[in-house]
């Protein structure tokens, strides 16, 4: 058996296709999904990993906040702000998130965007 992923961001589609498992972390806790999984509704965590792993190999976005919906095999990924692995500009993250981290200065709770930028670095295996 196997489950049907869509990850969509408001403007477009980024991927979907047929998966064996998705690995996300929401707002509750880290969820994995198989097939024959229980109807959930969760929110996405900001800045953290969606991973899908499907025949092709394992997929990897940052996610900046959203939803994920799971029910009769589907696993739907409604992310607000997201990006796959390998179109992470990882030298645009990295000043992103030393931008986000300078401004919010030490010891002040980290920012949304380094968040993100942190999840992008991740996503493509530099952090």
């Amino acid at each position: 058996m196997t489950l049907h992923v869509a990850l969509v961001v408001p403007d477009r589609e980024l991927w979907s296709g047929e998966a064996s498992i998705v690995i996300a972390k929401t707002t509750e806790g880290d969820i994995g999904v198989l097939a024959g999984h229980s109807p959930v509704f969760g929110v996405l965590a900001e800045g953290s990993l969606v991973e899908i792993q499907s025949d092709q190999g394992t997929v990897r976005a940052a996610v900046g906040g959203g939803f994920l919906s799971v029910a009769d095999d589907e696993v739907s990924v409604l992310a607000a702000q997201a990006e796959l692995a390998e179109e992470v500009d990882t030298a645009q993250a990295r000043e992103r998130l030393d931008t986000a981290l300078a401004e919010a200065g030490p010891g002040a709770e980290e920012p949304t965007e380094a968040k993100y930028a942190r999840a992008q670095l991740r996503a493509a295996g530099q952090a």
